[in-house]
């Protein structure tokens, strides 16, 4: 026969008891759990920021250990200043260097090529061994035909010769922007033959015998080209047209 011990007997928390004997109000309570036993891989302390270890064997304190994160931004590395190496223009790879060897004409040059036009023998002469070299655009032919118009036929005639002759070129967008740059210290028209010669890739001269755009062009570093005229006359006042 087994003896079991009596249990005691339940202990009711809460207010104490009326004075006729009956129980008060149980007031229930919350049971805090036991703190759980922490397992053996796991950090028995908070985490933090780490502590140097000095000692007898440390010389010093020791720096916590960093890890880099791994998009960290890599800082570029800073280029040399200096002239380029030669290998960069000479390699196998390196672009050839275009030859700017085309010469853009304006309308007060296409004119020459009328009967009765300035220097039309000088123009006639010079146009013979580098018109394949001429561009314009638009505008200058513009200005052939204006010239031409009251002159009949005949020189109507010549102006569209002329026109099929000579490459005629759009505006692009690098000589809009180009003429913009001068528009407020040129006319309007002489803007546009700048902006055109200027981005034009190929071209390294200029036919005119236009006084504003002969001195824009020696600024932009453009050769300028006016057979029957003076070497340089844009320096002094322009030869009677």
């Amino acid at each position: 026969m087994t003896l079991t011990a009596p249990r005691p007997p339940a202990v009711r928390h809460g207010a104490p008891g009326r004075a006729d004997g009956s129980p008060g109000q149980v007031v229930r309570t919350s049971v805090l759990p036991s703190p759980r036993v922490p397992l053996d891989d796991e950090p028995s302390g908070p985490l933090g920021p780490v502590e140097p270890v000095t000692g007898p064997d440390v010389q010093g304190p020791v720096e916590p250990f960093r890890v880099s994160h791994p998009f960290a931004p890599v800082s570029a590395p800073t280029a040399s200043v200096g002239p380029p190496a030669p290998s960069d223009h000479h390699g196998p790879g390196a672009p050839e260097p275009v030859a700017r060897t085309r010469v853009y004409v304006d309308g007060s040059a296409l004119t020459r090529y009328l009967d009765g036009a300035p220097c039309r023998d000088d123009w006639l002469a010079w146009v013979a061994e580098h018109e394949d070299r001429l561009v314009t655009t638009f505008l200058g032919v513009s200005e052939l035909r204006r010239v031409a118009r009251p002159r009949g036929v005949e020189a109507h005639g010549v102006a569209h010769d002329v026109t099929d002759r000579v490459e005629v070129v759009r505006f692009s967008d690098q000589s809009l922007r180009a003429a913009a740059r001068v528009s407020n210290v040129l006319p309007s028209f002489v803007a546009l033959h700048v902006g055109a010669a200027v981005a034009h890739p190929e071209v390294g001269e200029v036919a005119t015998y236009d006084l504003p755009l002969a001195q824009a062009a020696t600024l932009y570093g453009l050769d300028v080209v006016s057979p029957g005229w003076p070497d340089r006359w844009w320096e002094q006042a322009p030869p009677a047209a």
